[in-house]
């Protein structure tokens, strides 16, 4: 079945002789495919024949019913999209053709790749290089009509495998794979969400450092178009705090990145304010302002440093450069951000040896509550 990447143009193109015009009928729906199609088209449009062909972009119309919010729970907005051509012939009357049906996604493709671009992969991200903290789980996004099973190794060993099974549900297309426990990422994140407390201790982190939970260094999956083999690296980071950021890729399915170096965290305020009389019975008060605020917040940025990457991670980070849609965790929690860097330059192990990348974000709110 056909994708629809809403970030990029899909065309819908009919020709036939004696074209006069088109009438096509679109449903935009979620829940069951076919079954729970709506009655009454979400959309209809018409368009006159020229030279007895007709083309219509509609990727534009299926795009402003995604609304991607992503809370630590790792699921994504998915639309299934139905369409219906109706012909008139020589101005006679419209006569309907098949129905054909896309499944719709919040990805994109590249300019080089074409019309209609489809991102035709079982593996729902661009890399087969994986990088992450050491003791975190890897959260692998697949496509379940087109994948059968992934499988997490350490050293030539299976340690964990999940079968994977197509369905007809909307929400059950891309499928989150990980070695985890619900999205926690460390060992003090699964205390936690398993509802204990946790206390830090030297002999912890003497554990901590001799034993990891989870640790796998490939990752297969079991595609249509045959085994994908991801080789992970762990990395251990013990003098700055890691920070992971997560991002809707070019296949629009969720994609974690870690930064595993210095942040710099920084505050830029901005105020409105007026000029007031202070007189009272021809005197003032000095304590009291003369220029006094009217409203005042603030917005936070971070600095963040990756840390050295392979050359293979080019591709995440273009990507994570043009998401729309991207969040941080931060003390367990998870928050929205923009990334403000505007410029990217590729690097290589060729022209910089060591690839360090450093990236602004801007949290996506105000720091003082003004939601109303």
């Amino acid at each position: 079945m056909s994708k629809i990447n809403v970030r990029s143009p899909y065309y819908i193109y009919d020709t036939v002789a004696n074209l006069t015009s088109d009438r096509i009928d679109i449903y935009i729906y979620t829940g069951t495919q076919t079954t729970d199609r709506p009655s009454t088209p979400t959309y209809n449009l018409t368009s006159l024949a020229i030279n007895d062909k007709v083309t219509i972009e509609i990727s534009e119309l299926v795009k402003d019913y995604f609304d991607n919010n992503f809370d630590g729970d790792y699921a994504s907005d998915f639309f299934w999209v139905d369409y219906q051509i109706f012909r008139s012939i020589s101005g006679g009357t419209f006569t309907g053709q098949g129905f054909v049906q896309l499944k719709g996604f919040y990805g994109y493709g590249f300019f080089e790749e074409g019309a209609n671009p489809q991102n035709d992969s079982g593996l729902l991200q661009t890399n087969t290089k994986v990088v992450k903290l050491d003791d975190a789980p890897a959260v692998i996004p697949v496509d379940t009509s087109k994948t059968t099973q992934v499988t997490y190794l350490l050293n030539g060993e299976t340690i964990y495998t999940k079968a994977i099974t197509s369905s007809s549900e909307n929400d059950e297309q891309i499928e989150y794979v990980t070695s985890g426990v619900n999205g926690a990422d460390i060992f003090e994140d699964r205390v936690i969400q398993d509802g204990g407390t946790f206390e830090d201790s030297e002999c912890l982190k003497e554990f901590e450092d001799d034993f990891v939970l989870f640790d796998f260094d490939k990752i297969y999956i079991d595609t249509d178009d045959g085994v994908i083999v991801l080789d992970v690296d762990s990395i251990s980071e013990c003098k700055y705090t890691p920070y992971k950021v997560t991002f809707i890729n070019k296949f629009g399915a969720l994609q974690d990145i870690w930064f595993f170096k210095l942040s710099k965290e920084s505050l830029s305020v901005k105020k409105e304010e007026f000029k007031r009389n202070t007189v009272i019975n021809g005197s003032y008060n000095i304590s009291k302002h003369q220029n006094k605020i009217l409203s005042k917040n603030g917005k936070e940025k971070v600095t963040l440093n990756t840390g050295y990457y392979p050359e293979a991670y080019n591709d995440v980070f273009k990507e994570m450069q043009l998401s729309e849609d991207c969040w941080i965790e931060v003390n367990s929690q998870t928050l929205p951000i923009n990334v403000s860097s505007s410029n990217f330059e590729y690097k290589t192990h060729l022209n910089d040896k060591l690839i360090n990348y450093t990236i602004t974000i801007d949290y996506a709110f105000d720091t003082i509550n003004n939601i109303r």
